[in-house]
């Protein structure tokens, strides 16, 4: 089997940690790969995120580092994460979890896809989000005023500090700090949640993605879209933004745990 080995870059323990999985990986005959960034500061040679092909690709990070993966391969290969992060609602496995769901692979794996929402500004796709994508003021402590239309007919227009756009699986990250609900994955829907707003009324909305949707702004202030915290673009004051269900999921291996079994885990353990 070809894997992919991803660590995050700004930990010794985490390298080190990835160099000693490889070393383990290859000892049970599989081909092993490492993202370029990673190679270098292990002396190998390595592939460009862009380039990755790969029956598995292993990150060895948290959150940020999944989504870094994910954001930047050109087509998605199954993932799986192990976590030297804070929460790691992506990354499955811990450390001392690994040496024994690697021994399995031999007898093949399960994979479940995961929805990603797609940008388009004014027609232009700009990227595709597995958690979220958030518009905020570029001035600090300046209200926006947003409209949003579903099938075309306007929902919902209202002033606040921010608009996350978030997919189910981003309902446990930046969506819920925002007071947003946790959404089973299964469930297909743009969640939509003002940051801040000005008024109480202005509620969180889950919207099916067999719908039509466009947040437009009604401001004079100059705004940005923000990619699952990766890669930010300048909005200008009249922009629309189309939502739409992205036709590239990501592909997450199946570990045998459930959503809310890690949800529970997860909440009871930060």
């Amino acid at each position: 089997m070809k894997i992919v080995l991803v660590s995050r870059l700004d930990n010794e323990k985490a390298l080190r940690y990835t160099a000693s999985l490889a070393r383990s990986l290859e000892d049970q005959g599989h081909r092993v790969t490492f993202e370029k960034g990673t190679a270098e500061y292990l002396s190998r040679d390595g592939v460009l995120f862009e380039e990755i092909v790969s029956d598995l690709v292993v990150v060895v990070g948290g959150d940020g580092s999944v989504l870094l993966t994910v954001y930047r391969m050109k087509k998605q290969s199954p993932i799986l994460g192990i976590n030297w992060g804070e929460v790691g609602f992506l990354a499955d496995l811990e450390p001392e979890e690994a040496g024994a769901f690697f021994a399995s692979l031999r007898d093949g794996f399960l994979v479940k896809p995961r929805m990603r929402v797609s940008l388009y500004v004014d027609g232009e796709h700009l990227g595709d989000a597995l958690n979220e994508a958030v518009i905020v003021t570029e001035r600090p402590a300046k209200m926006l005023r947003f409209a949003v239309s579903v099938d075309g007919i306007p929902a919902e227009r209202f002033r606040a500090d921010g608009l996350l756009i978030s997919t189910p699986t981003g309902s446990t990250a930046y969506a819920m700090s925002a007071g947003g609900p946790i959404v089973d994955p299964q469930i297909e829907g743009f969640l939509l949640i003002p940051l801040a707003p000005y008024m109480l009324s202005s509620r969180p909305h889950l919207i099916s993605t067999r719908r039509s949707l466009e947040v437009s702004l009604e401001t004079e202030k100059p705004a940005h879209l923000v990619i699952d915290g990766q890669c930010t673009f300048e909005l200008n004051k009249k922009a629309k933004v189309e939502v739409k269900k992205s036709n590239d999921p990501a592909i997450f291996v199946h570990t045998g745990k459930t959503f809310f079994e890690k949800v529970n885990y997860k909440l009871r353990n930060l």
